[in-house]
């Protein structure tokens, strides 16, 4: 019998699911990708129109129903203009800033599906030339994409094909350390991704009958605000946003337990729901911790802002440096699918 949770598996399965390219409004690969695995599992799955996917797994009580979603879109770039000098221009997808990809390596998308390989570098970068190439601003205007190919001017750069427009993708640089630490670009929030991937795997794998009819969304428009809040069904009472734990100065969420959210930038989320999440974890010996995220907001609190009615919660594993060169532990990720199992085989609380 698999001993679950397989983090090994998990940790594999992110280190996929991080190697495809999918800033926000660039998915249909991804969830092309998600959909197969969960078809493999002989589960039902439906594409929305903005273009994420709903995998439902029935349950006893078909008049109340759950929904967990994580966000397949990650951060990235478009082509804002093609320079004279040969170089790129960016305008960025998501809330990030420039210094958080300062010499990345990255991929141009073109229309024709085409791609393009180049760094991306401030224009100033050469000390040997430029007097501020340590002070000047890392901003739009001086940050650009060096091209791997033969181009001087803005006509070559049209000749390869490549035009405003075009998304650009950061290469992850994806590594999965011998002590159990995985470190990549998008763990925010394709951990997140796997981590449910694994979880309906494990439930399939033990045939195990939910309580409540289950949603499954995996929302590609998360990082620009709208990933999850639609396609609720009207019978659903939780709500529940799987994504990442911020780490820093103040915060108690680490990278070895599942992170808790009481509140972020939206405000408080439903304490009921937080008490019922934060009383599985205790009674399961789940490493947890409960935290406030203060320049966060999530999937949940967009369903929230949207009018849904509905008790709305947030939980994850817990990420460090988030929105640039991220990582966490197998034990964040182990603590996470064990608190969502536990949670989509409980009863619901009182609300």
């Amino acid at each position: 019998m698999v001993a679950y949770p397989n983090v090994t598996e998990t940790k594999k399965l992110i280190k996929e699911i991080v190697s495809i390219p999918s800033p926000s409004g660039y998915t249909e690969k991804v969830i092309q990708f998600v959909e197969q695995h969960l078809k493999e599992l002989q589960v039902e799955t439906k594409w929305n129109n903005k273009g994420g996917l709903i995998a439902t797994l029935p349950g006893k009580n078909e008049d109340e129903h759950r929904m967990l979603t994580a966000h397949v879109d990650t951060l990235g770039a478009m082509v804002k203009e093609v320079k004279s000098n040969g170089r790129l221009r960016l305008d960025l997808i998501g809330g990030f800033k420039f210094n958080a990809i300062e010499g990345e390596y990255c991929d141009i998308h073109t229309a024709e599906g085409q791609i393009f390989t180049g760094t991306i570098l401030m224009h100033q970068t050469s000390v040997h030339v430029y007097k501020d190439a340590g002070d000047a601003k890392r901003n739009q205007e001086n940050m650009e994409v060096r091209i791997d190919a033969n181009v001087n001017n803005a006509e070559d750069i049209h000749e390869l094909g490549i035009e405003v427009g075009d998304f650009v993708s950061f290469d992850p640089r994806v590594q999965l350390t011998d002590n159990g630490f995985i470190k990549s670009r998008h763990l925010d929030d394709k951990a997140s991704v796997g981590i449910l991937l694994q979880l309906i795997k494990r439930l399939k794998d033990e045939n195990k009958q939910l309580p409540y009819t289950t949603h499954f969304l995996i929302s590609n428009n998360e990082e620009i605000g709208y990933g999850g809040n639609s396609n609720i069904t009207p019978e659903t009472i939780e709500y529940l946003a799987v994504d990442m734990g911020a780490m820093g100065d103040g915060q108690s969420t680490d990278e070895y337990t599942v992170s808790i959210c009481a509140k972020d930038a939206s405000g408080p989320y439903h304490y009921g729901l937080r008490q019922n999440l934060t009383e599985l974890a205790k009674s399961n010996k789940i490493g947890y911790k409960l935290d406030i995220y203060p320049y966060y907001n999530s999937d949940a609190s967009a369903a929230i802002g949207a009018g849904n009615d509905i008790v709305h919660g947030l939980v994850g594993p817990g990420i460090d440096s988030s929105h640039a060169y991220e990582r966490t532990h197998e034990a964040s990720l182990k603590n996470t699918e064990e608190l969502l199992y536990h949670y989509v085989l409980s009863d619901m609380v009182s609300y």
